[in-house]
């Protein structure tokens, strides 16, 4: 539980990745599937081969990705805190083997919209009752998103280093591709 017995507002997870590869669009008739890529490669070219791809190439040397789900309670305050504790907490490994923080690296991110972390387990099925309904997590995930792209955007290190911020598409099933020099996964609630 966050902070002693009271219920979490919000819950992340925290990959460290290589490279992640995020459909935020399936394929519809004509318009094939659109795709958010970070990789530790160096960049590749846009043509992916297949037509009409869309893919969105981001090189980085290592990367976190952050799943978020949104209790219901949880409110825009809460934000700042999460978006300074999840930028700033120390999981990522330098090529030395120092931990430093994802800003310190520097490193891309991918922010993911996981409602699944808000389950519960109530005899042999999950629910999901807890969760912030879908125009208010929406509303959240969002302003997080925002958020997290104007911390990375106004850290030095980042900047020079042309980190991005990626995200995925709120209340729509998304195909996900990881690659991790893990496991090493950490759950934080706030």
């Amino acid at each position: 539980m966050a902070e002693g017995s009271r219920m979490p507002q919000a819950r992340a997870l925290l990959q460290q990745c290589l490279h992640g590869r995020l459909q935020i669009r399936p394929a519809d008739g004509d318009a094939a599937a659109q795709w958010v890529e970070v990789t530790s490669a160096r960049p590749l070219s846009l043509s992916s081969g297949v037509r009409g791809s869309f893919f969105r190439i981001v090189s980085v040397q290592r990367g976190l990705v952050i799943y978020v789900c949104f209790f219901k309670g949880a409110d825009k305050e809460l934000l700042p805190k999460m978006v300074n504790t999840l930028l700033n907490v120390k999981l990522s490994e330098t090529e030395n083997g120092k931990q430093v923080s994802i800003l310190d690296l520097p490193g891309n991110i991918l922010i993911i919209p996981q409602a699944t972390l808000g389950g519960r387990l109530k005899g042999r099925n999950m629910q999901y009752h807890s969760n912030s309904g879908k125009e208010e997590g929406f509303e959240l995930y969002s302003q997080f998103v925002t958020l997290c792209e104007k911390e990375v955007a106004a850290n030095s290190k980042c900047a020079e280093a042309g980190v991005v911020v990626e995200h995925g598409t709120y209340g729509n099933r998304q195909v996900l591709k990881l690659d991790t020099n893990g496991p090493y996964t950490h759950l934080i609630e706030f």
